[in-house]
């Protein structure tokens, strides 16, 4: 089942930290295309739609719509709805019952509410998702931002979420590159558009043109205001996000060669050497392998501190609760039932070692549940 939109949707993605949500921020100050926040529903949803029952049953679409539109790290966009009625109007609002039936109804909300004719979304990991997206949105456009995998990697090193050292980092960051590049040659030029963050922030008039051209829209000056939306200043607010908050800047390029030690520029290099390279960018260090005990102990460490980490001041434990919340439903779901068990083959990344990576969670649930990390669902600061 697929929805064809009169105006194609647009997604903007790439590796965490290389500049999407910038793109976001300045795609959705055009005035006529709505780009709310993040929304993870490809990730958190679509491999796992069969869990949801035959979705032409009301009851079971509903749930779909009710667990996508309440489990936004931006509690309903902050969109003027009524809680207790807004999951009945979506589903009266989807152009069918499945998955895109759902995403088109819940986008289109967002972008009606702002009186604007087309819409986009932001969430890295639908890299992952092109071939999905492209059945269910058979018309949609893809904006990729690819941006230099050490300053990435450094940013990612700085936030309260990620990878906590450059093995994780560059492990990544290279998967990212592999998975964009392999789907880049599966999509026409019409449909898929490479940004280099570099290039944006240095000549970001010039380079704002040719996205709009490739989008057929009209350049608009408000592009560059994107630092004065309420997205932006909320996003600006937060420690991980400051830069939004203020006009493009270059200052971020070239953050990795005060942020990471030269030992950590080596081991990238090895890890992602080749994949920085096929970027466009250039290897200027002598790679350095680590050991086998390295890599296990690196890897140990990463999965331990992001657990022990989730609820500290700038921790994302209220996005991760949700998370596991939701796997908790597709458990109770099969337990009544509603599924069984998954295709034949899974749909990705079910039963892969990257399933809970590409979903979202910011740490593995077998650390939460060892160092007996609590769930929480309120927060006093905004959760982006």
């Amino acid at each position: 089942m697929s929805v064809t939109l009169p105006q194609p949707p647009i997604f903007v993605i790439g590796p965490e930290r290389s500049g999407t949500t910038l793109v976001m921020a300045m795609l959705g100050n055009h005035p006529h295309i709505a780009v709310p926040e993040v929304a993870w529903f490809y990730p958190r949803f679509r491999p796992y739609a069969h869990t949801y029952g035959d979705l032409s049953v009301k009851a079971n679409f509903r749930t779909l719509v009710e667990e996508m539109i309440f489990g936004l790290k931006t509690p309903l966009w902050d969109l003027p709805v009524n809680p207790r009625v807004i999951v009945d109007e979506l589903v009266q609002a989807a152009p069918e019952r499945s998955f895109a039936g759902a995403y088109a109804a819940i986008l289109g909300r967002y972008a009606e509410y702002l009186g604007k004719p087309r819409w986009g979304e932001k969430t890295p990991y639908n890299l992952f998702f092109v071939d999905q997206i492209l059945e269910d949105f058979p018309n949609a456009q893809f904006v990729v931002i690819t941006r230099d995998g050490r300053d990435a990697s450094a940013d990612y090193l700085e936030s309260s979420f990620g990878p906590t050292n450059i093995l994780a980092a560059a492990e990544i960051w290279a998967l990212n590159q592999r998975t964009i590049a392999a789907a880049r040659t599966r999509v026409s030029a019409t449909q898929w558009f490479d940004v280099r963050y570099e290039t944006l922030v240095r000549q970001p008039e010039a380079e704002l043109e040719r996205i709009a051209a490739f989008l057929g829209v009209e350049y608009s000056p408000a592009f560059l205001e994107f630092h004065t939306t309420a997205i932006a200043q909320a996003r600006g607010a937060q420690r991980d996000h400051a830069p939004l908050g203020h006009p493009v800047s270059d200052r971020y390029i070239g953050i990795h060669k005060t942020l990471l030690s030269l030992r950590d520029q080596r081991i990238f290099a090895h890890v992602a050497g080749k994949e920085l390279t096929e970027a466009g960018y250039e290897v200027d260090v002598e790679p350095l392998q680590p050991t086998e005990a390295e890599i296990r102990r690196w890897r140990d460490y990463d999965a331990r501190i992001r657990a022990a980490t989730l609820d500290s001041e700038d921790g994302h434990i209220v996005y991760e609760s949700y998370n596991d919340w939701l796997v908790d439903q597709r458990e109770a779901r099969r337990r009544a039932g509603v599924w069984s068990e998954h295709p034949a083959p899974p749909p990705f990344p079910i039963a892969t070692p990257h399933e809970e990576l590409v979903q979202g969670f910011r740490a593995w649930r077998h650390w939460k549940e060892t160092f007996g990390v609590k769930r929480r669902y309120t927060s006093s600061r905004p959760v982006l």
